[in-house]
Order: structure tokens, then C-alpha cells, then sequence
């Protein structure tokens, strides 16, 4: 996994920026009932995406979630207050205290038996009748039919922690039912056949470490596509909203 203590300093810029935060976020809220309430964004990450999910619902009290110190200190700056340094797999948070909670771009980067916990932990603070809004697919959002494509057809891959089914039942397990989808552009992540090369050779394919043989080889294939520098279609993120059923009225006697 990357080191994000590292990573901080340039993640904005290296993933979209603020184009892509705010077609996230818009994605996103179109998957939150509107309302007042408490919105929990989990692994917030530098809080780009939350302070537009803030600023987008003055009514909702947003709060972010981020286990990495350098993301958490660029999270306060954006959202002074209301971000706190916590482990998504045991949220410092009582159960049922949120009307929504959001994880983007964290459930692929889990080890299998994590991504249970996470979503069972975004459950447990969820309350009756809440959303739970995801990420799903990550990896297989950059797959956009493109000559990249093509020669990474044949690269090893693991089993994607994030797949839809996979949390579709997780969030089943935890009492969760499905309830809406979604997607949204990753503007400007269209990858080149020159930055896969860069991700390649510094180890973001991860069953590709850097200096391997077979690495690059896959880098060689791509040193000979055109238009080195050019950008192929940017990849489309995948969302999934669940729901916690609202507690059954109390019988009459």
C-alpha cells in the first residue's frame, strides 16, 4: 500500500483535484436524502470531496474520518473541527449516530477480511433508516477500452477486495439492503502510455513490483504505443448506496 503520510503533499493534484471532487460529491449527495442530520465521510482522506459535501448541504453536520496524520492536518484546514484521526475499521463513534456515511476510494485498498470490518463499522454507526454510500469496482473503472488496455490485458491481478457482490454482502451481513447506484467521471485520470509507465515502475500494480523483469517488459509494450503523453479516456467510478431499515413500530397491545 502507499505510503499516504508521503502521498499527501501531492494527492489532489495527482488525482483530479477539485474537478473531480465535486463530480464525486454531486454523485454522491444525488444518493443522500436531503435533510438535516450528521454525515460521516470515512478515510476523508486531504477532505477535498468533504468540504464539498459540506459546503452542498449546509444542513447536514459533516464529519471526516482519516487514520493518516499528514491527510488529517489537510483535512482541518479545509474543514477546521471537524475532522478527527481514526481507524475505519473501529470508528470512535456510537452506534446509530449518523444519518449518512460515505467511504470513497478506501474499500479497494483493504485486505480482503478489512473490507467486512469497514463496512460493518460504517453500519454500526449508521442509524435506523440511514445511507451508506461506497465506492465499488475501483480497479475496473481504468479498464476503458483503450491501447493501455490492451497490453495490460495480461498483467496478474488480484481479486478486487471492492467488487459490487462482494459489498453487496458485507453490507447484507450487517443489515444493510441495497437502495440506489451511482457514478461519476475521474476527471482528468486518463491514464497515458507514459504515466502507466511512471505507476508501473513505482509499484502501483501491485502484484508488478518495480524492477522486476516482467514489469518491465509490460513497460517496454507501452514505451511502444503512440502518442506517448496523450491521455486515454478518463476511467468512470462506480457507486452503491445502502440502507439501514428503520426501526419497526412498536406494537399495540
Amino acid at each position: 500500500m502507499l505510503d499516504y503520510d508521503k502521498e499527501a503533499g501531492d494527492y489532489d493534484t495527482s488525482r483530479g483535484g477539485e474537478a473531480r471532487a465535486q463530480e464525486a460529491a454531486r454523485a454522491v449527495l444525488g444518493l443522500i436524502p436531503g435533510g438535516p442530520g450528521r454525515l460521516l465521510d470515512v478515510a476523508c482522506g486531504t477532505g477535498i470531496v468533504t468540504r464539498r459535501l459540506a459546503a452542498a448541504r449546509p444542513e447536514l453536520r459533516v464529519t471526516g474520518a482519516d487514520l493518516t496524520p499528514a491527510m488529517v492536518r489537510r483535512a482541518s484546514a479545509r474543514l477546521p473541527g471537524a475532522i478527527v484521526r481514526a481507524d475505519s475499521r473501529r470508528l470512535p463513534f456510537p452506534d446509530g449516530a449518523f444519518d449518512a456515511v460515505t467511504s470513497i476510494w478506501l474499500l479497494h485498498l483493504l485486505d480482503p477480511e478489512d473490507v467486512g470490518a469497514v463496512v460493518g463499522e460504517c453500519a454500526r454507526v449508521l442509524r435506523p433508516g440511514g445511507v451508506y454510500v461506497t465506492t465499488v469496482d475501483k480497479a475496473a473503472a481504468h479498464d476503458v477500452g483503450s491501447d493501455i488496455d490492451t497490453v495490460l490485458a495480461a498483467r496478474p491481478r488480484r481479486p478486487a477486495a471492492d467488487a459490487a457482490g462482494t459489498v453487496t454482502a458485507h453490507a447484507a451481513r450487517h443489515g444493510l439492503g441495497p437502495v440506489g447506484h451511482g457514478s461519476f467521471r475521474g476527471s482528468g485520470q486518463g491514464r497515458s502510455p507514459r504515466t502507466t509507465i511512471a505507476d508501473l515502475r513505482r509499484g502501483w500494480f501491485t502484484l508488478l513490483p518495480p524492477g522486476e523483469p516482467r514489469t518491465e517488459e509490460f513497460a517496454a509494450r507501452l514505451a511502444g504505443l503512440p502518442d506517448q503523453g496523450r491521455p486515454r479516456p478518463d476511467p468512470r467510478f462506480s457507486l452503491r448506496a445502502f440502507r439501514r431499515p428503520a426501526q419497526a413500530p412498536a406494537r399495540t397491545p
